[in-house]
């Protein structure tokens, strides 16, 4: 019974996490609980100091329920990483997934670097201390990154192996102190919109991760969905493309090399190359931000050169969408990660290449949106994977926050 309880406590949580402010019949509808069972566990968080009343449901005629949160003043803190192949991002968020600390960010290559996993793992130290968050106040560390992952052994077979084959996972453990929670990056964006953003309340999405490379998450019947071995969604490694372009997995023709923020800087730095005039040319010159971050801006500011080779870009990927299209007959398609900062520049290329490749029935009943979370959506995913995989007394385990007592003369 206890156990139960425990069950149902966390799933509570859980959902006042993701959702906010609700009621005790909006908790009880979601959980599929009675309303007794969930006034009991909403007390208990009460009387513990972990939620609290938030004010009165809107109107449905009769009488407005009292709804509840969480309360943001416990100190509790998950810190979120989040990885591409170049650069690192760290952040702490409270239990109303406010940021605490600024977010951190620095160069960190994945690939060809013996000491990256040193180098995360001092970042990390760093940031907490800077953060003055003490470490019994840490529920835990959440971290989305590229690669073959396994999630439940805790391994990452493309990055930061172990030549002792300790799993990723628990090295990290081991060296932080912390518990440590590891997903592919493309997984952990879908997750994120799917709790908060363009995905929340559907059961069909698939989320496009436009970054580096391309990537996808998929959300099936409600839930994440990784395949048999955790290793499904390698969108860009379908065989689009008509180009004899080496891939990084060592093949050819796969639509990443057509189809990614790297391929589009380097179609553009060919371009200039080539006597196209484009501002890209100044800003690829300056070291402020990464060239896809420049590639970006300059899109957006209207540079012709940029916003074709995010077009050209964005079409492949299209052609690959309406390949999605076909098989899972998703509900929404979110173009979501890095990629997102373009905004509504993605849509028309993207949409083309659906219009063109797709049976039209299939496509009057899917639609693609451009994600609100952009480049915040691998942090949030990566503080879901504390909030999913943490027992209920990792997450319930810390002391409420003191007000300071005024100061009298």
């Amino acid at each position: 019974m206890k156990l139960r309880q425990d069950q149902l406590k966390k799933a509570v949580f859980k959902l006042l996490y993701y959702h906010g402010a609700l009621s005790v019949a909006e908790l009880s509808m979601y959980t599929n609980k009675s309303v007794p069972n969930i006034t009991s566990i909403i007390s208990g968080l009460l009387k513990d100091g972990y939620a609290v009343e938030h004010g009165l449901a809107p109107s449905t005629g009769g009488r407005r329920a009292v709804t509840y949160r969480l309360n943001k003043k416990v100190k509790a803190y998950f810190i979120a990483v989040a990885m591409d192949q170049f650069i690192t991002r760290i952040v702490v968020y409270n239990l109303a997934n406010e940021a605490v600390h600024p977010e951190t960010a620095f160069s960190l290559p994945l690939q060809d670097n013996a000491a990256a996993f040193q180098q995360l793992c001092v970042a990390i130290d760093r940031y907490a201390s800077s953060a003055n968050i003490k470490r019994e106040h840490i529920v835990g560390v959440g971290v989305a990154m590229p690669g073959f992952i396994d999630v439940e052994k805790g391994i990452n077979a493309s990055f930061l192996n172990d030549e002792h084959h300790l799993g990723l996972r628990d090295r990290l453990t081991q060296r932080l102190g912390l518990p440590v929670y590891i997903e592919n990056d493309s997984s952990a964006i879908a997750m994120a919109e799917l709790h908060f953003g363009a995905a929340k309340g559907m059961r069909d999405v698939m989320v496009v991760n436009m970054g580096w490379g391309i990537g996808l998450g998929m959300i099936v019947n409600g839930s994440l969905f990784r395949g048999h071995n955790g290793y499904a969604g390698e969108f860009s490694h379908i065989p689009l493309s008509h180009s004899n372009k080496l891939c990084s997995c060592g093949k050819r023709g796969c639509m990443e090399v057509d189809a990614s923020l790297l391929v589009a800087v380097e179609n553009a730095k060919r371009a200039i190359a080539e006597g196209t005039t484009s501002s890209l040319q100044r800003l690829f010159a300056t070291p402020t931000k990464s060239e896809g971050d420049h590639l970006i801006d300059a899109a957006r500011k209207g540079d012709q050169l940029a916003i074709s080779a995010i077009s050209d870009a964005a079409f492949m990927m299209g052609k690959g969408i309406a390949t999605l299209i076909h098989i899972m007959n998703p509900e929404r398609i979110v173009l979501s990660g890095r990629g997102a900062a373009i905004g509504k520049l993605l849509l028309p290329p993207v949409q083309r290449a659906i219009n063109e490749f797709c049976i039209p029935k299939l496509v009057e009943h899917t639609t693609v949106v451009v994600s609100d979370l952009g480049y915040e959506a691998e942090l949030l995913g990566a503080a879901s994977l504390i909030i999913e995989n943490s027992k209920p007394h990792q997450l319930m385990k810390t002391s409420l926050q003191k007000e300071p007592k005024a100061v009298t003369s």
